[in-house]
């Protein structure tokens, strides 16, 4: 039987085409439109400042003036003001709150953003502090605020160690809405990328699991073939779908891992496997996500492919590039959200811990009553 999946006549009612990126602020008569270099003098707060000079039309002129003056490369402090203003608008920061703005504050936003690079971080912070400065206030932060907030970001540069790579930004539920609403789920090439985009983002997969780097490169011992996938029910008797991993970056030589996918609504991965499944017929020993080509052939999804596809759709959709590990983190972000146990979550996403042995033989039967159907709560 044929599974046909739609979506509702307004499923793309809080997506509109042409919606801003989610990396631009929010619009507000406190921040008009200017050069970089002239956001920390025209970008203001709703508080007033105390004064700094008396009140003295010739002598405050001169302070404008050595105001001014007293910075030479403010383009790069224009940046990170729009970072810190970018990140109140995430967290729904007041505008009274902004400036002058709290250690608490400004420790979460260090915190947030080193996404970026550490040091980067760092010039964010003195970016608002120069803009607390120009427009009338006293520095933010204390030589105690900053000794914490440097604590923090040194123990963030331990965990990160040699990483090369800012951490990858996550994939959220309106760019998977808008990426199936985009894609043509009746074409073979676009049904394996959207099974890949569902299984890796509510699985928490990384996206080299549910791809090849390239054609001959797919090998049934590393990686997931249409006999790896099954369908079941659990306990409850709640639908699920188990994919069983030759190879995983944490598992040990010869040790299999196994993925639960539960119902998701309109975006659900079961549906995507299903159709999958029917679009594209394959044998148990053809690659799980594989599509066929002009010629009729079967063909294992290269990671290299997919993401060329992906980026392409979110770019029209006014996101910039996302990467593949941007769905195993915007799944566990998205899960996190929702409140589900960081404890299940890390389960689901087979991090590593000592009771790691101990929980996982239980998890299969009852991970639907945790993460099933969490994209409609």
């Amino acid at each position: 039987m044929t599974l046909q999946v739609s979506l509702p006549s307004d499923h793309l009612s809080n997506i509109p085409l042409g919606a801003s990126s989610p990396l631009e602020l929010e619009p507000s008569s406190l921040r008009p439109p200017c050069k970089a270099s002239e956001r920390i003098f025209l970008w203001r707060g709703v508080n007033s400042p105390p004064a700094s000079t008396i009140a003295n039309p010739v002598i405050c002129h001169i302070a404008s003036l050595a105001n001014r003056a007293s910075l030479r490369d403010t383009g790069s402090y224009g940046a990170g003001l729009r970072k810190f203003h970018l990140f109140c608008d995430i967290f729904s920061i007041s505008e009274s709150e902004r400036l002058p703005a709290s250690f608490e504050l400004l420790h979460s936003f260090a915190l947030w953003a080193v996404t970026d690079p550490i040091s980067v971080a760092r010039k964010y912070l003195s970016a608002v502090r120069a803009w607390h400065i120009a427009q009338g206030w006293q520095p933010p932060l204390s030589d105690t605020h900053h000794s914490r907030i440097n604590w923090s970001l040194r123990g963030l540069e331990n965990l990160q160690g040699s990483r090369r790579k800012p951490l990858r930004p996550p994939i959220t539920l309106p760019m998977l809405t808008a990426l199936k609403a985009t894609l043509t789920l009746s074409d073979p090439f676009d049904a394996c990328v959207w099974a890949m985009a569902s299984c890796a983002f509510f699985g928490m997969m990384r996206f080299g699991e549910v791809s090849v780097t390239s054609r001959a490169a797919f090998s049934p011992s590393k990686h997931l073939s249409r006999a790896d996938a099954f369908f079941s029910t659990d306990l409850r008797g709640s639908p699920y779908a188990r994919l069983d991993l030759p190879s995983a970056k944490t598992a040990r030589a010869g040790e299999t891992q196994s993925v639960f996918l539960n119902e998701q609504g309109d975006l659900c991965p079961l549906a995507a496997l299903r159709n999958l499944a029917d679009v594209v017929p394959a044998l148990g020993v053809d690659p799980l996500f594989s599509w066929r080509d002009s010629k009729g052939d079967t063909r294992p999804m290269a990671k290299a492919r997919a993401m060329e596809r992906i980026n392409s759709i979110l770019i029209g959709w006014g996101w910039g590039t996302s990467f593949g590990h941007s769905f195993r983190i915007g799944g566990a972000s998205f899960y996190l959200a929702k409140k589900v146990d960081p404890e299940i979550v890390r389960i689901a996403g087979r991090w590593k811990s000592l009771a790691y042995e101990t929980y996982i033989r239980a998890f299969e039967q009852i991970s639907s009553q945790h993460l099933a159907n969490a994209s409609s709560r």
